[in-house]
């Protein structure tokens, strides 16, 4: 079993950068431990998250997703993360959002495990309820259940796109194994509170920009804000960020209008952190 190195975790600062916000209680106490083939890595500010060394670790589509939705909705009571996966959006949402309430589904049982793992480690299990299933079945909800804001990375291809890969967490990330960007706009559209929104990211290119368009409208939602997504300066756009609301809670001159932003840009020429994703780092207690 891997030892926990409590004494680096504690430090404040890591290369100049000062660490912001609450020291969970696995800090300390350096419980949950990783076992063989997992690590803990730094996901905001003194939180760490579990991964599978060789399996799905998060990425840089997590931590916008997660970003970009609480700025647009920095007063949830009640969050809903669809496919949650290890729980990387979740758990920085809630690091984001401290007075929040946490509903996270996923259908993959090490993934599950991993998340719960986190959330004791972090300190969130009395608000961040992790729930195992496809997040299509009704029964995973409550009655009338409802959110102020749902988050969502769906998987971005269709299971005959392309390679799969070796590892089943990563393929169901990647690929569509049990839900579609329509099914998660479908189920964001359902259990939307009044006025809630749904924020996710999904790519732009070779046609993938018309099954967001054709996914939203299916559920009846309006993008009301789109940001592009370029991984390096002078590229044209691989993602966007969306953030939706339901039509009928839109004045009728809104629900077919998006604030298009200027595109957000992950490196530079030569390849270092654009300054403005330094900031948004910065703003979920990242290195930047």
């Amino acid at each position: 079993m891997q030892e926990p190195q409590s004494s680096s975790w504690e430090k404040p600062q890591f290369k100049g950068w000062t660490k912001p916000g609450p020291k969970p209680p696995g800090l300390h106490s350096g419980e949950p431990r990783p076992e063989p083939g997992e690590t803990l890595d730094a996901i905001s500010g003194y939180f760490r998250i579990f991964q599978l060394a060789e399996g799905h670790r998060f990425s840089t589509d997590d931590v916008l997703t997660a970003w970009y939705g609480t700025s647009c909705c920095p007063r949830a009571e009640r969050v809903l993360d669809l496919g949650s996966g290890i729980g990387s959006v979740g758990m920085i949402a809630a690091w984001r959002l401290p007075g929040s309430r946490f509903v996270t589904i996923e259908a993959q049982v090490e993934s599950v495990r991993l998340a719960r793992k986190s959330a004791a480690f972090n300190g969130l299990t009395d608000r961040y309820e992790i729930r195992q299933g496809d997040f299509r079945e009704n029964a995973l909800f409550q009655p009338n259940e409802r959110f102020d804001l749902v988050l969502g990375s769906p998987p971005y291809f269709p299971l005959e796109a392309g390679i799969h890969g070796d590892h089943e967490q990563k393929i169901a990330c990647r690929f569509e194994v049990r839900g579609t960007i329509h099914d998660y706009c479908s189920i964001a559209a359902q259990r939307l509170a009044p006025g809630g929104v749904f924020a996710c990211i999904f790519p732009v290119r070779d046609g993938q920009m018309e099954r967001v368009l054709s996914a939203s409208k299916s559920a009846d939602l309006a993008i009301v804000r789109k940001r592009p997504v370029a991984l390096k300066e002078g590229e044209e756009p691989l993602l966007a960020l969306f953030l939706m609301m339901s039509r009928n809670d839109l004045p009728g001159e809104m629900r077919d209008m998006t604030w298009m932003e200027p595109p957000l840009v992950i490196r530079r020429v030569d390849g270092s952190v654009h300054p403005e994703y330094q900031v948004i780092k910065l703003s979920f207690g990242f290195p930047p």
